[in-house]
């Protein structure tokens, strides 16, 4: 079952591929009449300006509506589109009442006054048509409150494991053929990692994958597919529609009466580590997927700073003091953003408490020349990035209130405990006092802090 709709859902992208048109719409310059001074005073000033006021509402709000993040992206041209689509392929759903998605090849159907074929298409195949080189999707993005309601309320008709990987993921697919990564509750909401654990040991955790997308978001980076949290019915959504037979065979019903599984994977999968509802309830975050790997490819990149993965031996980064100069030197790093975006994804990595940062990914459309895809989630540092994160230290925005303001929507709130949320303003702390160290020692503080924003700020 899941291989033909794998072939539905591709065929839903490749009937949408191929014109010279386009549905993007493009972006309106913000902020064109910005032009104050950069750095610490020019935040100070922000703080304890015309923005103080405003924070007394809604923080997240005011955040947006800061010039900071209203600096515009460069025009987005056919070329930087990840999609090229026919504005006049449209989809319809059987006058039958079923739940199948056919292209108007395929049905004789009449839009509705006023609206476009733009207009019937599902909200995932939305998000992924609007993937461009700079962003996956837009800061006011229409689309997100739908995408993530879709999430967290489509009907599932079908669960299977995903295929590699070391714990535990399923892939769940709604009627209009989207789908989604659940990764299933596996720890409580305080339990922490034991301090003699690997950082390779660790247990995948669905509360941070709901937070990383908010943090992603609310740093300005939107490189975080779209995440929600869901509680899943185990017999009614996965054991009873399931094809995968591997994962059939490990249900079972605990001792207490509730139903488990486990699944096949290389770690935690076994009676021991079973994932058992409440009796048959489990929460899980709901990640979209990006498009297909056969209609967008991607490259995975190992990255310059990854760990050992070994119990007693070091990576070459740790202990030879001139590695970062030879990855500046070394392709792709040596031109372009690219080592400035990995900056930005360490940062995110750190405030996170992710240590286990292996690989990244990249559009391959796009080459080098464009954003690092945060999945599974150098000296320099932008200065976007800089003055954003000197913002989100301040009181009218700080950090753990953000983050708690966004996260109090999600379907599974309290999603972080206050504690995770604290750790944040800390590790945050560390990171803008670790690059004015790098700024005080610098001989040339313009290539520690790099200028991505001219005349903007």
């Amino acid at each position: 079952m899941l291989s033909g709709l794998k072939k539905l859902s591709l065929r839903i992208l490749q009937d949408f591929s191929g014109s010279n048109s386009s549905l993007e719409k493009t972006s309106q310059l913000q902020g064109a009449g910005l032009r104050t001074r950069a750095g610490e005073l020019w935040v100070q000033h922000q703080q304890e300006g015309g923005n103080a006021g405003r924070t007394k509402g809604s923080k997240l709000v005011a955040l947006f509506e800061h010039p900071l993040y209203n600096i515009p992206i460069p025009e987005v041209t056919e070329k930087d589109k990840l999609f090229v689509v026919n504005p006049m392929e449209k989809f319809s759903l059987h006058s039958s009442g079923s739940d199948e998605w056919v292209s108007s090849s395929k049905a004789e159907t009449l839009l509705p006054t006023g609206k476009t074929a733009y207009d019937t298409y599902p909200t995932w195949l939305k998000f992924h048509v609007g993937i461009n080189r700079y962003e996956l999707y837009p800061r006011q993005d229409p689309l997100l409150p739908k995408l993530l309601q879709d999430l967290a309320t489509q009907r599932i008709i079908s669960s299977v494991q995903k295929s590699g990987g070391t714990q535990l993921k399923l892939i769940m697919t709604f009627p209009n053929y989207g789908q989604a990564l659940f990764k299933p509750m596996k720890q409580t909401r305080d339990q922490e990692t034991p301090i003699d654990f690997f950082y390779f040991s660790d247990f995948e955790r669905h509360n941070a994958e709901i937070a990383a997308f908010h943090l992603d978001r609310i740093l300005d980076f939107r490189r975080i597919p779209p995440v929600s949290g869901r509680l899943v019915n185990i017999t009614k959504e996965i054991r009873d529609i399931t094809t995968d037979k591997k994962l059939a065979k490990t249900f079972f019903i605990s001792p207490a009466g509730n139903v488990c599984f486990y699944g096949e994977c290389s770690y935690y999968c076994s009676t021991e580590h079973a994932l058992c509802g409440k009796p048959d309830r489990l929460e899980g975050s709901m990640a979209a997927l990006l498009p297909d790997k056969t209609l967008a490819k991607r490259r995975s990149w190992r990255s310059p700073w990854r760990r050992s993965y070994h119990k007693s031996k070091k990576a070459e980064w740790e202990l030879n003091p001139n590695y970062c100069a030879r990855v500046r030197e070394t392709p792709p790093y040596d031109r372009g953003h690219r080592l400035l975006d990995l900056i930005d994804m360490t940062i995110l990595d750190f405030l996170m408490g992710n240590m286990d940062r292996h690989h990244y990914e990249t559009f391959e459309k796009f080459g080098n020349d464009t954003f690092l895809l945060h999945l599974d989630n150098g000296r320099g540092i932008k200065k976007s990035t800089y003055l954003r994160l000197q913002l989100l230290a301040t009181q009218s925005y700080r950090l753990s209130d953000l983050l708690r303001e966004a996260l109090a929507a999600d379907p599974l709130s309290p999603v972080l405990a206050e504690p995770h949320l604290w750790a944040l303003d800390r590790r945050l702390g560390k990171v803008l006092v670790e690059v004015g160290h790098c700024l005080a020692r610098a001989a040339r503080p313009d290539e520690v802090l790099v200028d991505d924003v001219g005349s903007w700020v």
